[in-house]
């Protein structure tokens, strides 16, 4: 089969399981879509009191910066955090036909990334209710923040899901992982709150610079051109580690779920 025909093919593939997922994702909800737009703003409602009303933050549309920074960051939990089982829940598609079983972690990153999309306008709506307006680099930044998001994201969903078919106390490993992740991750604080003499080691998580830089993107309108970088190379390091993981263990998984 030439390069182009299995190009296509994969990307029938992926646009089918990409269909079947959302249909099963929402079938017999309500409120559909909405809940991918309700939970983070219930999160960022817990935080604002806490932070802001209890404790009383001084920090500036603190509501605003909760919204920009829990909004990325919920794509990258629900991607990571429903990983473990992709492989498992899928076992008696993996059993019986041949196809890259690889494409089951895209097509679950690829659909929580079309709901961050989607919730875009959710976060402009508050950006105008305080004021502020999208900025010029929203044109490239916004892709170039999606597209290492997707490499970061589906390279560690790749490594768990592997993983997990023969270690299967990852699963709950993950979720005390994605925890503390997101407490060591700059999503409800400044990474300026850290003190500068610690503030070094906030950049050793790989997470934090694409979420700085969605925050600083989203709310301020810019985007460093150094943590975007760094946002990048994560990103393939990532994907590269995930294919490896993968391709090393993917002969054993008709035996293994």
């Amino acid at each position: 089969m030439s390069y182009e025909r299995r190009l296509s093919h994969y990307l029938d593939l992926l646009t089918v399981l990409f269909l079947k997922e959302m249909k099963v994702r929402y079938k017999s909800t309500t409120l559909g879509y909405l809940w991918s737009v309700l939970h983070p703003l219930a999160f960022a409602f817990v935080f604002f009191i806490a932070f802001k009303v209890v404790m009383r933050v001084q920090m500036e549309d603190y509501g605003l910066f909760l919204i920009t920074g829990l909004f990325p960051w919920q794509w990258f939990a629900n991607s990571v955090g429903l990983s473990p089982l992709i492989f498992l829940s899928n076992a008696s598609i993996i059993k019986k036909i041949r196809f890259p079983t690889n494409i089951l972690p895209l097509t679950t990153v690829l659909q929580d990334m079309v709901h961050f999309v989607l919730s875009l306008p959710v976060i402009v709506g508050f950006m105008l209710f305080y004021g502020k307006s999208p900025g010029i680099a929203w044109l490239y930044g916004i892709p170039i923040l999606l597209a290492a998001q997707v490499l970061l994201t589906y390279g560690i969903a790749l490594i768990i899901s592997s993983l997990n078919l023969f270690f299967r106390d990852l699963e709950r490993l993950t979720g005390i992982a994605l925890t503390l992740l997101f407490y060591f991750t700059p999503v409800v604080y400044s990474e300026t709150m850290i003190p500068e003499k610690y503030r070094y080691l906030v950049y050793l998580n790989p997470v934090a610079p694409l979420m700085i830089s969605w925050r600083n993107l989203l709310l301020n309108g810019g985007l460093d051109p150094r943590l975007a970088a760094a946002c990048v190379v994560h990103g393939l390091l990532f994907f590269a580690a995930g294919t490896a993981v993968y391709n090393k263990l993917s002969w054993k998984f008709g035996e293994a779920v």
